[in-house]
């Protein structure tokens, strides 16, 4: 059996007077050590393509970058809201229903599981200082492979078999976070301060795990837990793989709702 294909959800932005497309590399190099293949999917290919760049592939990574816009959970923008990006969010929306509806297993880094409970029917605190105030800060000046702060898991939950059950400390770099989660995701992870950190999908539907932190970020540690998510994710991607491999039932997801295939969700809704 090969290495499963992991697609990688990019970025686009302006560096040294270019436009350029990608990805920050730890993602690529977390996903690679975890024994998967990475493919970067750039929002440039928008919406309409979303569903055709999942073809061949095993299994999801929704990265960190821009604050998702508040209109598609209902929301006026707050003042303290950093740009976001429109491309990437219809990009990123279609991909995510896409995948749900391929029952690709799913991983959300930081803005990937904002994404994820937007996309289910969530909403978001458009910035915890203003709208959450806590001792915890949530966004601190660091290197991004320092820890900062301590998580609690559900005993048992997908997060405690991929992070382990030793007490976790994790570094930290949002200034959103979930406020009213999604109906079929269930909480797994917190902070002392009561904010979501980690998320999955409820027993019976296809597997997805969401994170708030940076768990790429640690890739040069060699016993860091977080690559445990990493891997975690791949295993479901090879078993995929081994599926698919046995079946000759072919995966359309054309015609599926453009983000859950449920109702109550954030499809029809479009960004002012």
């Amino acid at each position: 059996m090969s290495a499963p294909l992991i697609a990688v959800g990019g970025v686009n932005r302006t560096w040294d007077g270019s436009d350029r497309t990608g990805v920050n590399a730890a993602y690529a190099k977390s996903v690679l050590a975890a024994g998967g293949v990475p493919l970067i999917l750039s929002p440039l290919l928008g919406s309409s393509h979303a569903a055709r760049a999942l073809a061949g592939v095993d299994g999801v990574l929704f990265t960190g970058g821009e604050d998702v816009h508040p209109a598609w959970y209902h929301a006026e923008p707050s003042p303290h809201l950093f740009p976001p990006s429109r491309e990437r969010d219809l990009f990123e929306l279609a991909l995510f229903a896409a995948a749900r509806q391929m029952e690709l297993p799913i991983l959300g880094i930081c803005r990937g599981i904002q994404l994820i409970n937007v996309a289910m029917g969530g909403t978001l605190y458009q910035d915890i200082p203003a709208e959450y105030p806590t001792a915890i800060d949530h966004n601190p000046t660091a290197e991004r492979h320092h820890r900062t702060h301590a998580v609690r898991l559900e005993a048992g939950s997908r997060a405690e078999v991929a992070l382990g059950s030793a007490p976790l400390t994790v570094n930290s770099f949002h200034h959103q976070a979930i406020r009213d989660l999604a109906k079929g995701l269930i909480a797994t992870g917190w902070t002392e301060d009561g904010l979501i950190e980690a998320v999955e999908t409820v027993p019976g539907t296809p597997w997805l795990l969401a994170v708030q932190w940076h768990p790429e970020e640690m890739f040069g540690e060699a016993n860091a837990p977080d690559g445990g998510l990493f891997r975690a994710l791949v295993k479901e991607a090879s078993r995929r793989e081994s599926e698919s491999v046995d079946s000759s039932a072919p995966r359309d997801p054309a015609g599926f709702d453009r983000v859950s295939g449920h109702q109550g969700t954030a499809a029809g809704r479009s960004p002012r």
